[in-house]
């Protein structure tokens, strides 16, 4: 059975008009061209430096793009788009009367773990708990604005997002490219999102990761016995490699490893020379 969930930590803006495609597209870090009706496409604005401003959850609407963004955040995109559309043929809006929805609609691109996710009228009824959403969010491994990370906080591998398809490195220049880049050119992605296993207890994030005294990340959330942690990966490895074990707030925590994680080790090994 599928129910709606009304995720009110979440914000839609609409960027409609002749230019919208073009405009985000040379924007934003995935492209916006191709994308179907009904489909997501995950992307995010970043400052020049290559730090994430804001990332959002595309959908094609009627007459442009609806963005599924934090909605402590949408101000300060709303402000930010609004500032670069000079000339451009489009009206940017924040769109009050729509919300965002959970567990209905189309799939997550980032993971097929995650809940499917809507874009309806504010009106539309809702069931559930909002934990059950972060609970499920955080099994797929997928951080979150507002709860795992703050604007202009992290970079996109950061949060996994070019391993998620959040960054398109084939459609040409966007905002904060060429940092972006050479950090996945040169294998310099030192800090990455991994699922963390937790201890049964609640406990309160952010909090650090230490290993043998030293911090080796932060567990940003948590949701009963499973969290997101943002580690060094390759101090994660060298404490694994010293039989060192983790631990938060004193208790012992343990992390999945997922497939490309060997192979970014790998590439960090290799940047070191």
């Amino acid at each position: 059975m599928t129910f709606a969930l009304h995720l009110p930590h979440r914000a839609v803006i609409s960027v409609a008009g002749l230019d919208a495609e073009p405009f985000l597209n040379g924007l934003l870090t995935n492209a916006t061209t191709g994308l179907d009706h009904g489909q997501r496409r995950h992307a995010a604005l970043l400052t020049p430096q290559g730090k994430i401003i804001a990332d959002m959850l595309l959908a094609r609407g009627p007459e442009g793009f609806l963005l599924d963004v934090d909605a402590d955040a949408a101000p300060a995109l709303l402000k930010r788009l609004t500032l670069f559309r000079l000339r451009a043929r489009v009206a940017i809006d924040a769109r009050v009367d729509l919300a965002v929805f959970a567990f209905d609609g189309m799939p997550d691109p980032r993971s097929e773990l995650a809940p499917a996710r809507s874009i309806a009228p504010r009106t539309r009824a809702s069931q559930g708990d909002i934990a059950h959403y972060h609970a499920n969010r955080i099994a797929a491994g997928l951080a979150e604005m507002g709860a795992d990370f703050g604007p202009e906080d992290v970079f996109p591998a950061d949060i996994n997002m070019d391993l998620t398809g959040g960054v398109d490195f084939r459609k040409g220049c966007f905002v904060g490219q060429e940092v972006v880049s050479r950090m996945k050119r040169r294998g310099v992605a030192r800090r990455r999102t991994l699922v963390a296993r937790l201890p049964r207890g609640a406990i309160e994030t952010p909090a650090p990761i230490l290993a043998d005294g030293f911090e080796v990340g932060r567990l940003t959330s948590s949701a009963g016995e499973v969290g997101l942690a943002r580690v060094r990966i390759d101090h994660v490895a060298e404490a694994e490699a010293k039989g060192q074990a983790f631990t938060v707030n004193g208790k012992p925590l343990g992390f999945d490893k997922p497939g490309w994680l060997a192979g970014e080790l790998a590439a960090l090994k290799d940047a070191r020379g």
